[in-house]
């Protein structure tokens, strides 16, 4: 299958900071591969090298077939950009803001106007497109964004957090945008940390944490390699905690998580239904009150949870490193 995106062993260092640490990515033509990590894990910066917005101390990388260092302007035709933060001019309308990304891919002007309007109608913006983007919300921001990077119908897309600061329903709006396009044949990167997002939207997942790749696969791969099933439960009191989790102990087969301030327990299991027949029972026999109680497979937060020893909001942002630097 022909590799649209290929990168070999990048590196690139911030100061001391080691950003990426020998990264290597595969995305076959017409896929969607999830870069997944913490904030400073490295996502942005290999956008950033994989786009020609930054050079990596060592490694490779090809995009649609062509070098990213030695022909960065060849890849720059090839490819759209959107990073976490809307790249859009406030005081000028949708439709100028569209127009001049057109201008700028040295369209003319009769092709420049024709495609602003398509793509303003493709994102249900066309009501707005006279108006100031200053007026428009941020998902509507988020939308004009997109489109922007789409005015040159590139072969292949980047966005970088796409979804990031937007509500439920704006992120819904966008997630139903994606998939038009990959279904419309385009190759794309995505980086998130949203694991419902990765979830919904990606063929495949790296899983990137201190500047390397720690794990590899579509969704089911990474949750069927911590295991099965998870009792989950919610306790009435506090102080019954510890006397809980000594009860689950006999039937958990791993680390059993404990969360103090909402009272929940989780443990990995195996036996089906049948095993959350007896802890209840167990449970009952140390009067311990349970508020909640249910199973279910890994998700890709546990996955998460289980590579990285952390959560993705728990590191330093990649702006911060630079600012370092």
């Amino acid at each position: 299958m022909n590799e649209v995106i290929w990168a070999e062993g990048l590196v690139k260092h911030y100061g001391e900071v080691k950003a990426l640490d020998g990264l290597d990515l595969r995305v076959p033509e017409g896929h969607v591969l999830a870069l997944l990590g913490p904030n400073g894990a490295g996502k942005t910066t290999a956008v950033r090298i994989l786009t020609t917005l930054l050079q990596a101390d060592s490694g490779r990388a090809h995009v649609a077939g062509i070098d990213v260092a030695a022909h960065p302007n060849e890849v720059r035709s090839r490819i759209g950009l959107s990073g976490q933060y809307a790249a859009v001019d406030e005081y000028l309308t949708g439709f100028e803001n569209l127009y001049l990304f057109g201008k700028l891919y040295r369209m003319g002007r009769p092709k420049a106007r024709s495609r602003a309007r398509e793509l303003l109608e493709r994102f249900d913006l066309s009501e707005a497109a006279d108006r100031p983007v200053k007026t428009y919300s941020g998902g509507m921001r988020r939308r004009l964004d997109l489109a922007g990077a789409l005015v040159a119908d590139p072969q292949v897309l980047f966005l970088d957090e796409p979804t990031t600061g937007l509500d439920p329903r704006g992120r819904a709006d966008m997630w139903g945008v994606i998939r038009e396009m990959v279904r419309a044949g385009t190759t794309l990167l995505l980086t998130t940390q949203y694991l419902e997002e990765a979830d919904k939207l990606a063929n495949g997942i790296v899983v990137i944490d201190h500047g390397k790749a720690i794990a590899r696969g579509t969704a089911d791969q990474l949750k069927s390699q911590i295991g099965g099933e998870r009792v989950e439960l919610v306790i009435e009191s506090v102080d019954d905690l510890a006397r809980a989790r000594e009860t689950l102990t006999f039937f958990a087969v791993g680390d059993i998580v404990v969360d103090d301030q909402t009272r929940t327990l989780t443990a990995p299991v195996s036996g089906g239904s049948g095993v959350l027949t007896e802890v209840l029972r167990g449970l009952d026999s140390n009067s311990i009150r349970v508020l909640d109680v249910g199973i279910r497979r890994p998700t890709l937060d546990d996955v998460f949870l289980t590579l990285t020893g952390h959560g993705a909001e728990e590191r330093i942002t990649e702006t911060e490193l630079q600012e370092i630097a």
